[in-house]
């Protein structure tokens, strides 16, 4: 809105008014705002949880001070999702494609949590809305990011030409001030299902390539395979946030520092200059959603005010869902999603620690007679609770390993 705003002003030399072109002004513009909401509002928010009586219902489980968390102020996700809305409407430019999206999926994966939280709290139902019908929701932001994708025009990515015989074509370029001659690569911008894949040179991967490799050579394949593995992942890591939402700010904190790295990779991706340089994908537009995970950024640091340990408030499923599906829906859209095991890697271990729970105890049961467990509790950090470590230091040991992997992620930039 601002960004349309100051566009017109510009025209009347109101000084300033060109700032607001800029996606790092807006950004930090934008981080500002989703601060102040956070911590300003959300302490309003909390107040008139308390006066409903919205609190957490807690399901004894043995872990040292879990019953005092009971009555705990739940649903504070409407916090963080206002904290991203608000200021991304506020200063984002509208009418980009990546934008629009971003903001369908908080608002959609938000809903679907707020149904859940509602059962859960208000209708006094702990198992809260049916699985199906969230996997059913989680399906159907799949399809819209893919159809998104598909048939929107502005949805491009620059890549190289290649001659008959499959080789990058190239050309000859005169410096018109010293008249050095260059070489470099024909591009053009093309849709396309390619992604990328860290640690190797030639580091494009094409969701085509998995159809042709059995010889099916239809083109609507290509996008059939695509939606399948962005439905499993959007699925997967919306799931997994929701798992690790189970100690005071582990979650909240985990997925700052996610947004943080995909704030790096989506400006970069998104500045042609930047993007030779680093001899990364380009993506125009994508620049843009720098002013997204802005908001993302502030609106989770934001409600580590109050939901770090002893959380005043719990962000519930209104929350974690959107989360999850947010990070899961940037990471598609800027190209980075087999990044994903080492961006989002603590929700990846959460998730893993369930499933080899579950599997190990149903197949010694079936096997023995009696299910045996890997792990005293899972998530696996209901294991380190159990194992007597203290809340505090456990959310804070997993937030350093994910400071770690982030760092790991953005060095795939160079290492090759």
């Amino acid at each position: 809105m601002f960004y349309y705003l100051f566009d017109l002003l510009a025209d009347f030399d109101i000084p300033g008014a060109g700032m607001w072109q800029s996606i790092s002004f807006r950004s930090g513009a934008t981080i500002i705002l989703s601060l102040l909401i956070t911590t300003v509002f959300g302490k309003k928010l909390i107040r008139i949880l308390q006066r409903k009586q919205i609190g957490e219902e807690v399901r004894d489980l043995g872990l040292e001070g879990q019953m005092q968390k009971k009555g705990t102020p739940t649903m504070g996700g409407v916090i963080i999702l206002s904290a991203i809305v608000i200021p991304t409407l506020l200063f984002a430019k509208l009418n980009n494609v990546y934008i629009l999206l971003m903001l369908v999926t908080t608002v959609f994966l938000g809903l679907i949590g707020f149904v859940d939280d509602y059962i859960k709290v208000f209708k006094k139902n702990k198992e809260g809305l049916a699985g199906r019908f969230k996997i059913l929701g989680q399906v159907g932001l799949g399809i819209i990011v893919v159809a998104t994708l598909f048939i929107n025009d502005d949805v491009l990515v620059r890549q190289n030409v290649k001659d008959a015989n499959g080789n990058d074509l190239t050309e000859i370029v005169i410096d018109a001030a010293t008249g050095e001659q260059s070489v470099r690569m024909v591009t053009k911008n093309v849709k396309s299902t390619v992604t990328t894949i860290p640690f190797v040179k030639k580091n494009e991967f094409n969701y085509e390539w998995i159809p042709s490799f059995f010889g099916l050579k239809y083109w609507w394949m290509k996008w059939l395979v695509y939606a399948v593995a962005i439905i499993l992942i959007i699925t997967a890591v919306s799931n997994a946030a929701n798992l690790t939402d189970g100690l005071d700010g582990l979650a909240t904190g985990t997925s700052a520092i996610s947004g943080a790295t995909l704030a790096v990779l989506a400006y970069v991706s998104g500045n042609i200059i930047y993007a030779d340089y680093l001899n990364i994908m380009y993506i125009p537009n994508i620049g843009e959603l720098t002013v997204f995970i802005a908001a993302f950024i502030g609106a989770t640091v934001g409600f580590l005010w109050y939901n770090s340990y002893p959380a005043q408030v719990f962000m519930g499923d209104t929350g974690s869902l959107a989360l999850g599906g947010i990070l899961a829906v940037f990471s598609i859209i800027i190209r980075k999603e087999i990044l994903i095991p080492l961006l989002a890697g603590i929700f990846l271990i959460e998730n893993l620690s369930v499933v080899i729970q579950v599997s190990w105890f149903k197949y010694t049961k079936r096997k023995t007679g009696t299910g045996r467990r890997v792990f005293l509790m899972s998530p696996i950090h209901h294991h380190y609770q159990k194992k007597g470590i203290p809340e505090s230091k456990i959310v804070t040991r997993f937030w350093i390993v994910g400071i770690i992997l982030a760092v790991l992620t953005i060095v795939t930039l160079k290492i090759r």
